[in-house]
């Protein structure tokens, strides 16, 4: 039976969403209770301790922050020359650099199953960059951020495969968004893929299945930052993620990345960006996405 729709409208943008769906039923303020009682869901005590908030936004108000219960992720950190990234990046914001010459630039495929503003799926390409007020030894800063799960990043791409995605993401967040179809699957194999906006091949990973780490929720929360201009003013979003069956492979080998020409092929093409220095699979993970807030510190001169 073909899933129905129901009209809703966002920053003045009218939106077709699934019927009966997540938007549709709470309008990003969920009952969790009701929630819970989705077999598709799991375990929210991880969404119970975050309270949500009536937040004033550029779009007016909205419940934030935005909970997705159910992700899966595969991202791909692969080197670049920090001259291509510096050329890439809006000044200030300075690449942290990796290697001498080389900054990061993190691929990411995202596909959230069960969340408040219903199924879709993501990809993204972002620049690891400095934290803002840094100073000092970029190695210390770098091996400081893995230590604390924690990295700041500069976002060049986020094309997404829902009107909803999209609309909230241009005009609530302001970040690069288009349509566009994507896929990821993690099963025998890991196969991510997405298509340029005249449905051809755009960029495919495929990657043999690494052996999965199963954890008690919880227990390795981490916390991620990206920085952008929000009306002309420096912001930054940050996302909580709660990874509870994940792998991570160091110099992967049998790592496949095909690129076909598209936007998000000509961009990492751009960036210099080919040498995979460490692959993330994560087949079961919750996130928390807040608003844009004032940007904490200061950025380089």
């Amino acid at each position: 039976m073909a899933e129905q729709f129901t009209e809703v409208e966002f920053a003045g943008h009218k939106v077709k969403v699934p019927k009966g769906g997540y938007y549709d039923r709470f309008h990003m303020n969920p009952d969790l209770d009701e929630v819970a009682k989705d077999p598709a869901v799991g375990n929210i005590d991880f969404f119970r301790r975050i309270p949500k908030v009536m937040t004033q936004t550029r779009v007016g108000p909205t419940w934030a922050p935005n909970f997705y219960y159910r992700t899966s992720n595969v991202q791909a950190l692969m080197l670049a020359p920090m001259k291509r990234l510096r050329s890439m990046l809006p000044t200030p914001l300075e690449p942290l650099r990796a290697l001498p010459g080389y900054g990061l630039v993190a691929l990411t495929y995202f596909s959230y199953a069960v969340c408040d503003n219903d199924p879709y799926d993501e990809v993204s390409v972002a620049v690891i960059i400095r934290r803002p007020s840094a100073r000092g030894s970029q190695a210390l800063e770098l091996l400081d951020s893995i230590r604390r799960q924690s990295f700041f990043a500069h976002v060049l791409a986020l094309p997404v495969d829902t009107e909803i995605a999209r609309v909230r993401g241009v005009f609530g967040y302001q970040l690069p968004k288009w349509i566009a179809d994507i896929r990821l699957d993690i099963s025998s194999t890991v196969s991510a893929s997405i298509a340029a906006t005249d449905g051809s091949p755009d960029v495919t990973l495929t990657a043999p299945l690494p052996a999965l780490r199963r954890v008690p929720s919880q227990s390795h929360i981490s916390t991620n930052t990206s920085i952008g201009l929000v009306d002309g003013e420096w912001r930054q979003t940050s996302f909580q993620t709660n990874p509870m069956e994940f792998a991570q492979t160091l110099f992967p080998r049998d790592v496949k990345l095909d690129h076909a020409g598209g936007p998000i092929s000509q961009l990492l093409a751009g960036l210099g960006a080919e040498k995979i220095v460490r692959l993330d699979v994560v087949k079961d993970a919750q996130m928390v996405l807040y608003m844009p807030r004032p940007l904490q510190g200061h950025l380089a001169a």
